[in-house]
């Protein structure tokens, strides 16, 4: 885990003024990583999450805290390390593992995935309101940074209320909704639910969801009264959407081929990121030969002649 920079350290929780709406990139499994991090920080996200870092192996294990959690003093902050716990001594040395290098932990309280439900992990936790408080109480008293929970809507709304009002009264920070239950995948994304708690609360709510473009933020924000905005997939397809881009813009697909190339990234964790941002501007026929290629050169080669990108 490389070494912070106090100088450089920044109170996470300053960037939540009156009427502003903080801009973060969510975390994702095996895409939110540093390389991607530092791309999406040049298009206007104001936070950026790690992927979500089970905490049982990061803290027993020194090659998982290594593989698992990379990050740059210089060129990610502020930045927030989410968790995956399902009890407050893995949470809370975790967290305090990980404090000297970052803004702020969350646990996830959202992931619907079978494999971590059957763990105790995720959505599983929104059932277990005095864990939850119990896990965030553990990690604010041994971090002394800034400690959020990202969750799912329950299927009675009363109850996700009464999680939110239970983490607000032990000094959670703020709360990032995911605006659909557990079983909902495709659905549209509930803003009216992401109101309701918000009105509910006096901490920051962050709404997550169904961002794809500024069109979108503005209906959120505007329906909910949020006091910040979470993109996932909408992310992936356009890093710069944050900088009001509708698409992939050709400066961002250069600056990803800089960021990966200078990081030794991995092709297929290079070439993944490619096929997400040039999605929806790919004819079919052009996207299922860039899909198929197998190599960096290759890449390179193709988006040399498609979009004159050079590499520097």
């Amino acid at each position: 885990m490389a070494e912070r920079e106090e100088e450089n350290a920044k109170n996470i929780m300053d960037l939540f003024q009156p009427g502003a709406v903080v801009r973060m990139c969510a975390p994702m499994v095996r895409y939110s990583k540093l390389p991607f991090r530092k791309l999406v920080r040049r298009y206007g996200t104001q936070v950026a999450f790690t992927p979500m870092i089970v905490s049982e192996s990061f803290v027993r294990s020194q090659k998982s805290r290594d593989v698992e959690f990379t990050t740059d003093p210089l060129d990610d902050r502020p930045l927030v390390a989410q968790f995956a716990a399902n009890n407050v001594e893995d949470f809370s040395r975790a967290s305090q593992l990980v404090s000297p290098f970052v803004d702020a932990v969350d646990l996830n309280c959202g992931c619907p995935q079978r494999w971590a439900m059957e763990e105790g992990y995720g959505s599983y936790l929104i059932t277990r309101p005095e864990l939850v408080c119990d896990m965030v109480r553990g990690a604010k008293r041994v971090t002394g940074i800034p400690v959020s929970i990202k969750i799912r809507i329950h299927e009675d709304l009363r109850e996700t209320v009464e999680l939110a009002r239970r983490c607000e009264a032990i000094g959670l920070s703020w709360l990032t909704v995911h605006g659909r239950t557990v079983k909902q995948r495709a659905e549209p994304v509930n803003l009216s639910a992401i109101k309701l708690i918000k009105e509910s609360v006096h901490i920051p709510v962050i709404a997550n969801g169904d961002m794809r473009n500024e069109s979108d933020i503005n209906r959120t924000v505007q329906e909910t009264g949020v006091d910040g905005v979470m993109a996932a997939r909408g992310m992936l397809q356009n890093p710069a959407m944050f900088g009001g881009y509708d698409e992939t813009p050709i400066e961002c697909l250069e600056d990803w081929v800089d960021i990966s190339l200078r990081s030794g990234l991995t092709f297929t964790s290079f070439h993944h990121h490619c096929m997400y941002m040039l999605e929806r501007v790919q004819a079919k026929t052009e996207r299922r030969v860039f899909n198929t290629l197998n190599s960096t050169p290759a890449v390179l080669e193709f988006l040399k002649h498609h979009y004159n990108i050079q590499h520097k």
